[in-house]
């Protein structure tokens, strides 16, 4: 039986031959691809098929996967105005602030909308992070961001886990007062959201673990004694439930540091991970880690993850978009037209890090990373009915004869037409069928507007004259 039959696409399956079929049909079955391939073998199921949508001038693609972004960013954008200390001190007052369950709910749904409209299926984010404050104090934020996943139809694998050390955390709730987090805490909240929530090719939402980033015990970074016991806590907690480990932020020997902590694995999902020592790669090579590289956050401004050369040595590697704040969005054809340009940049070398290895990147590679490649990733029978439907009927994805070079190259976010999930149509025609743009845009706005100036941070919304006429901006730092 065909419950919907896409007719007339041409499909870059990302399959392990990497066929680009024309006037290709794809038959969905519950929530399966049943078949594909050339629309004149597949055109006879048409007639019982429950609907049908005609493709043409279409391409199809799986549906894409952003490995790192973090949930809280979506109501603090552009906050300081390229000020990034400032930008940090805002995550910092409102996550561990007086935010309510309302304010996470709010920008779950609008983070989820963002998605739909791009064509981003599924999505690993951390409940929180700016210097990785985690909204694990309380079940409620993480059962919201659940409820908003399921809402939406997308897929979230969602981060929770311990912030940083020294224990405990203090977290301020709206009325004034503030509770006392013990490391012990965030730890239950953890795993009750695990054994409630972790379900990702069921019921769509995912639960993994997140452990800040710590740097080598010669470099004095915190309270040696209290790191091994939260990691050997975390490494228990992952290990006891099977669920993935990543980490937010590595950079110059930190991997390598945690292997020495036994952290890492074929589990283990770092993101960042510029100017890497070569100790670290060997951990990764190791190990089996996987990055999460991020072309278009500032850290990849800082400095570099040397993609093509992990690649080279067998390491996996996905795209993420750490989205979606300060200065960017969820727009994975900006991030793979980025990571393209920015290694070939270092190399001076235009034949690096080409279109298919980008959309590798943010398909079947990122499937690999979270060890979901025989579900997600690319367009096959047998696997979750995850399409994507990029309109190409446009001036700047003309002529349509490179269909490679054009996704990779040129589209964005606008061209998504159709997106289905778990061989649900969840947009067509880029009218949302699950989330409201309109009321979800009203929510998040009035929430965010609430939330920001009642820490007395609204001054942080000002478009300052410095970013005039200038070639630096006078008030842009870098992080510490």
């Amino acid at each position: 039986m065909t419950d919907l039959l896409i007719r007339h696409a041409t499909a870059i399956t990302v399959d392990a031959d990497r066929r680009v079929i024309e006037d290709a049909s794809i038959a969905i079955a519950g929530d399966r691809i049943a078949a594909i391939g050339p629309d004149a073998d597949l055109a006879g199921r048409a007639a019982s098929a429950a609907e049908v949508i005609d493709a043409r001038g279409m391409v199809a693609l799986p549906g894409l996967i952003d490995c790192h972004s973090h949930a809280g960013h979506g109501l603090v954008r552009a906050l300081g105005a390229g000020d990034t200390q400032a930008w940090f001190g805002a995550c910092e007052a409102l996550y561990a602030g007086g935010t309510e369950v309302d304010f996470w709910a709010a920008e779950a749904r609008l983070a989820l909308l963002e998605r739909l409209m791009a064509g981003v299926t599924t999505c690993v984010t951390l409940l929180g992070g700016g210097a990785d404050i985690y909204r694990t104090d309380d079940p409620a934020y993480g059962d919201a961001h659940c409820a908003a996943t399921r809402e939406s139809g997308l897929r979230t694998v969602l981060a929770v886990g311990p912030g940083r050390a020294p224990f405990p955390l203090r977290y301020r709730r709206s009325g004034g007062a503030a509770d006392e987090i013990t490391f012990e805490r965030q730890m239950e909240v953890s795993a009750d959201l695990i054994a409630r929530h972790d379900d990702i090719l069921g019921r769509r939402t995912g639960i993994c673990l997140v452990m800040p980033v710590y740097g080598c015990p010669d470099r004095g970074d915190g309270a040696q004694g209290e790191v091994r016991r939260m990691t050997d806590a975390v490494a228990a907690l992952r290990e006891r439930h099977g669920v993935l480990l990543t980490q937010d932020g590595h950079r110059d020997g930190t991997i390598a540091h945690a292997r020495d902590l036994g952290l890492l694995g074929p589990f283990a999902l770092l993101s960042h991970s510029v100017d890497l020592t070569e100790d670290d790669i060997v951990a990764l090579e190791q190990t089996g880690a996987a990055i999460a590289h991020n072309p278009s956050a500032i850290m990849s401004i800082l400095g570099r993850c040397p993609v093509p050369e992990l690649i080279e040595r067998g390491i996996r590697v996905a795209l993420g978009s750490d989205a979606s704040a300060p200065d960017r969005g969820y727009d994975m054809f900006r991030h793979m037209a980025q990571a393209m340009h920015y290694h070939r940049r270092h190399f001076a070398d235009p034949s690096v890090l080409p279109p298919g290895k980008a959309l590798e990147m943010a398909t079947i590679d990122a499937a690999r990373a979270l060890g979901l490649e025989a579900d997600l990733g690319s367009l096959e029978a047998g696997k979750k009915a995850d399409v994507v439907l990029v309109d190409m009927r446009k001036p700047h994805l003309t002529p349509p004869d490179m269909p490679l070079h054009a996704i990779a190259h040129f589209a964005n976010a606008a061209d998504v037409d159709s997106v289905i999930v778990d061989g649900r149509v969840v947009l067509r025609g880029r009218v949302s069928r699950t989330l409201d743009p309109q009321a979800g845009i009203a929510e998040a706005t009035d929430r965010a507007r609430k939330a920001i100036d009642a820490a007395g941070l609204g001054g942080l919304r000002r478009e300052h004259e410095g970013l005039w006429r200038t070639a630096r901006n006078p008030q842009g730092r870098r992080p510490a």
